[in-house]
This record gives structure tokens, sequence and C-alpha cells, in this order.
């Protein structure tokens, strides 16, 4: 029975610290625990201490602890989500090939109206643009029809959710869970192809195809790989309340042929170098104009509406640049994205390797298209006043593992090659991951 008993208190414990309560909800949960502990210890009638009863005497308590704590460790069981799910949102539906954005709203029963005021709140993060099938969109509606709230599910680490004002107007929050990074390894041989080989060890397709990136510049995977040519992978892989979250980093490659060794290792600031620390790319220009224009609006994120005053992100750099001005790539990357948003007008989004992505907004026009490589000064796009703008130029943002930086200030590669205390110790870091990958 004490056993029992410190289970309850220690569910207490780990729901007090994991929900969201407000002193009212607390008194109100701390009660309950102290019902269910008096319900145990409520004297029997018998005199026979409680452990001597018979089995048909004892108080029939059937409590299912572990999935208690399993429950309230879970980042979908917080005390919001607990009533959201209780009165469940009014239209949902996992993301399949071929939705739009306008039919979405369609089939939700949502006016067109409110969809370009969702969307007008979406400038400062562009989420609604990202949605891909399987991805989750939830709609709770009001008693009147009307829009409270609009849910995006990307995964276990990032939500999305508009929520209504009181004037009809929306704010969007960007929700994002650190979670917990647990390093994984894998050893194999070539036995066919590179990818297939990998595959059979347990890379997934995203995993290979950043792999094979990282190294392209080095190695022709189709080509110079030969069988019983070995490599060695090690990833870190993200897990929030216990699920994964479907996002991982590679953290270190070994591909050994024959006597030649080529590798990559990420460094602590999420750039990767030879175990010599020669960057495997190009450094970044800090602007992405071949010559120099005023910034008209700098990066702001506490920037207040000058109107409404709540706090309205400026999550970008404004240049005043005339229609027409080349724009380049400030480093080598991959095009994810040319897309036209009625108020960010035409765009393009490049990743830069797993761990930086650049937007470009209000353009005239686009020279790439999605799922093109870019190379560092690769003009890419000409500049526009296209999208809800008051005069011609460039909004410019750099993101750093989703969040937006200042590019005129953030700490971004800038040099190809690791020198003094910076080389030392991303040598040491490069012995332990080569401990942990079996190399050393």
């Amino acid at each position: 029975m004490s056993q029992k008993l410190y289970q309850l208190a220690n569910v207490a414990r780990r729901m007090d610290s994991a929900l969201p309560l407000s002193s009212l909800h607390k008194k109100g949960l701390a009660f309950g625990f102290l019902l269910m502990a008096g319900a145990v210890l409520w004297p029997s009638s018998q005199t026979a201490p409680q452990s001597q009863l018979p089995l048909a005497t004892r108080l029939p308590i059937k409590l299912d602890i572990n999935h208690i704590i399993a429950a309230s460790q879970s980042t979908k069981t917080q005390f919001q989500d607990l009533v959201e799910l209780a009165s469940g949102a009014t239209f949902e539906r996992t993301i399949e090939k071929g939705d739009t954005l306008s039919g979405l709203f369609e089939k939700a029963k949502v006016d067109q109206q409110t969809m370009y005021r969702v969307l007008e709140a979406d400038l400062n993060v562009l989420a609604l643009d990202t949605l891909m099938p399987g991805n989750q969109i939830s709609f709770w509606l009001n008693d009147q029809g009307e829009l409270e709230k609009l849910s995006l599910y990307f995964h276990a680490a990032h939500q999305v959710e508009f929520v209504r004002l009181g004037d009809n107007s929306y704010e969007v929050k960007d929700i994002q869970h650190e979670g917990i990074w647990q390093k994984r390894h894998l050893n194999g041989e070539i036995k066919g192809s590179f990818y297939l080989s990998a595959k059979r060890m347990g890379l997934n397709a995203g995993q290979i195809q950043r792999v094979e990136g990282l190294l392209k510049e080095k190695l022709n995977f189709a080509r110079e790989l030969r069988a019983g040519d070995k490599f060695s992978v090690l990833i870190s892989e993200q897990y929030v309340g216990g699920e994964a979250s479907g996002q991982s980093q590679i953290l270190g490659v070994h591909i050994q042929r024959g006597r030649k060794e080529i590798n990559a290792y990420q460094d602590e600031e999420g750039n990767f170098y030879d175990e010599q620390g020669e960057s495997l790319a190009r450094a970044f220009l800090r602007v992405p104009l071949q010559r120099k224009y005023r910034q008209s609006s700098r990066f702001n994120p506490r920037r207040k509406h000058p109107v409404t005053g709540r706090v309205s992100p400026h999550n970008g750099t404004d240049f005043a640049t005339p229609v027409g001005t080349k724009i380049i790539a400030p480093g080598d990357g991959v095009v994810t994205l040319v897309t036209k948003h009625r108020y960010a007008g035409k765009y393009v989004v490049i990743e830069h390797g797993q761990k930086y992505r650049t937007r470009y907004l209000h353009l005239s026009k686009s020279l790439v298209k999605k799922g093109q490589r870019v190379k560092r000064g690769q003009v890419i796009a000409l500049s526009g006043k296209t999208g809800r703008i008051t005069g011609p130029h460039l909004h410019y943002e750099f993101h750093i593992n989703g969040r937006p930086v200042n590019p005129m200030t953030a700490k971004i590669p800038m040099a190809s090659q690791l020198k003094g205390k910076a080389k030392r110790e991303f040598l040491q870091l490069v012995s332990r991951r080569k401990m942990i990958m079996g190399l050393s």
C-alpha cells in the first residue's frame, strides 16, 4: 500500500511540473489526489491490519500508474491540449497530395476573407506554405461559425497556432520544442548502391540524401564506391515527450575506400569540416546582393505595430533595391520553395545544409526552380514590389535551426578553415565522435 501511495505522490509531482496549471487547478488536482489517498487509507471495520485482510474485503481500487505517468510526460497531454481534446476540433484533416489551402478552408466552412486574415498573420512565419502530406491541420469554429483557432501540426517538435483576437485579426504562435537528442551510430559495408546499403543499416531517405550532399564535392557516390567499401554514420535524433519527432542531425560520416578515407564532422555551431578542420562548404556572404544598398528596415523581433500596439516582429532585413535588382545566393544550397503569397508576394526559400535557411520576399521574378542546387554568388532572383508593400525592396531572412536571426550580426560561417582555439576544440570533438563510431 505504501508503494501505491508513493507512486500516487510521484504522479502528482510529475503532473504538477508537466502541466501548465493555474493555482486553482493545482488545488483541485491536489484535492482529487487527497480523496484517492483517503479512500486507500480509510479504516476497515476489521481490527486486523489491512495487509492481513482477506483479498475479498480489501478496497478494490484499480490504478494504471504507468499509463498515468506516461501520459503526464507526453507533450500532447499538456493541460490546454487536454481541454481542446475534450471539446474537439470542428474540422481536422491530415494533408494529402493535391490539397490546396483554399480547398481546406472551404471544407472547414471558413470564408475567404477569414483565410486572408490568417494569411496576413502568417506573413512573419510563412508556415501555411510549408504544409506537406502527412502534416495535420485543425480548425476550431465558434457557435457563430467564426474561426477561433487554427492549428498546424508538423511533427512533435513543431506546431503553429493562429488565434482570433478581439478585432477579428489573428495572432500567430510558432511553437517549437527542443526535446531530447539521442545519438546513434551505424556501421555498414557497400553491397550494391550506397543508398540501398545505408537504408539496410537503418538510415532513412532524408538522412542518406544529407550524407551524399555533405560529401558531394569529394565523392561520386554512384561511380566511385565499390563492393566491400565501409562506412560509418553518427546521427542525433530528436524525441519530444518520448515520441520521435522525425528530426535528426548528421554528426559524423566516415567512408573507407580502400586506403582512402573520406569524412565529415559537424562542429558545435552546426558547420561541417573534415577531420583536419577544412570546411566542406564555402563560407556565406553576409548580404545576398552584388553591391551595397541602404537598409530600409532592420531585423526586430520585438517590433510593435504602430496602431494596435501588439508585438509584430520583423523577422528579416529590408534593402531598398529598385525593381529588377539581381539577388544572389549567400551560400551553397538547395531551393526548397518557389511560390507566391498574397502578402509576401513572390518568394524563394533556400536550405543551406541541415542548419541554415534563407528567404527572399517581394520578388519580381524567380530565376531558380524547386529542387535546384545553387552555388554561393549565383543569381537566383530579381527584386520587386509584389505582395503587400509600400515600395520596392528586398525582404531577406536568415534562419538558424528554424528560428529567424539578424543576418547582419548573426554568427554564421564566414571562413573556410578553423584556426587556433576553434580548431583545437574541433579536433577534440572529432576524437570523441570517432570513439563512438568505433574508428579510434
